[in-house]
């Protein structure tokens, strides 16, 4: 299929400005009538059809941003709406929420729903299976097109854009030290499948400091889950095989799941097996034990996401591809469920 003609490329190809272009399909009067023509005649030459989301973004400013969240069970992503509402409020804009329950599908109909003049702009975490995918067109195609958007958390090196992330490497290294700090020996990992770019970073920090500490890499340590829709029983059958001392799960569902599985085996926590979550949420704080976790600080990276696309929202310049990567650091938050 023949890749759609973008504003970006008839920019390129004509030697103006993506503004210009812009303008010259517009009619805009700013525009010398001899340049005008010479842009409409390209763009007709080669069938060119503006993004509806684009033009419905740009025509009308409805000081309104969207949010597309993966899934809201984790609270990791309320914290982060939280941020975005309070720095969206604070500088006169309205947040619309929408969930993409981790279809790629819906994902891409909440955009475009979104976009047909609710919005000024976006603020996303990809959904699973658009990372599964890999096909990222309604994202790029934005972008040409000069709308303004945010990744955070869930984001990836093709997207050029601006993002807010945490160094999830990092995240999972103080995790895993901390279990070799109080004498783990039998360290498992319960993470996510390896296209779920937060899930494989965690992977990568885990390994990365059991290598450091001289410690073997035993691939068996190491359960990968697909989705939400697991079982108790496949992490409780994981941990008593493998006869571990220390796990470090990836979220707090999967963390707590896995305190749940070492009790019902008749061992204790943290006395026999030590664990850590990762997101700071309600349910770390109130489960028995009290959960140990790596913090993410969702509302810091919901107020900075906010703060980007604002930035660009009132700055208005379709050619400005300066863009930034916020890392937000993470910190331990050291509960009852590690010696």
């Amino acid at each position: 299929m023949k890749p759609k003609l973008t504003l970006k490329q008839i920019a390129k190809e004509l030697e103006v400005s993506i503004s210009t272009v812009s303008k010259a399909l517009r009619d805009s009067p700013e525009i010398g009538e001899d340049t005008k023509l010479k842009i409409k005649a390209f763009a007709k030459l080669y069938n060119y059809k503006p993004n509806n989301i684009a033009l419905s973004l740009k025509n009308r400013k409805t000081k309104t941003i969207g949010i597309i969240i993966p899934e809201i069970v984790h609270h990791f992503f309320t914290t982060v709406i939280s941020g975005v509402e309070h720095v969206a409020n604070e500088k006169g804009y309205n947040v619309l929420v929408c969930l993409s329950d981790n279809s790629f599908d819906k994902e891409v109909l909440n955009m475009e729903m979104l976009a047909n003049g609710s919005t000024d702009g976006f603020i996303i975490s990809l959904a699973k299976e658009t990372m599964q995918k890999g096909d990222y067109h309604h994202l790029q195609e934005a972008i040409n097109q000069g709308m303004p958007l945010v990744l955070f958390d869930r984001a990836v090196d093709e997207i050029i854009c601006d993002k807010v992330i945490i160094d999830d490497i990092i995240g999972a290294g103080k995790a895993t030290q901390h279990l070799i700090d109080i004498g783990c020996k039998n360290i498992g990992l319960i993470s996510t499948v390896d296209y779920v770019s937060v899930g494989k970073l965690r992977t990568e920090g885990y390994l990365k400091t059991l290598q450091k500490n001289n410690f073997s890499i035993n691939e068996a340590n190491i359960l990968k889950i697909e989705g939400m829709e697991y079982s108790d029983e496949e992490i409780q059958k994981f941990i008593i095989d493998k006869d571990l001392d220390g796990i470090f799960a990836v979220n707090e569902h999967f963390a707590i799941s896995a305190i749940k599985a070492v009790l019902a085996s008749g061992k204790k926590v943290p006395d026999d097996v030590s664990v850590i979550g990762f997101t700071d949420g309600e349910l770390s704080k109130l489960f028995i034990p009290s959960l140990t976790v790596v913090s993410q600080h969702g509302t810091r990276m919901g107020e900075e996401s906010a703060r980007l696309l604002i930035e660009k929202l009132e700055r208005n310049d379709l050619e400005d591809e300066n863009y930034k990567t916020i890392i937000v650091e993470t910190g331990l938050v050291k509960r009852d469920s590690t010696k």
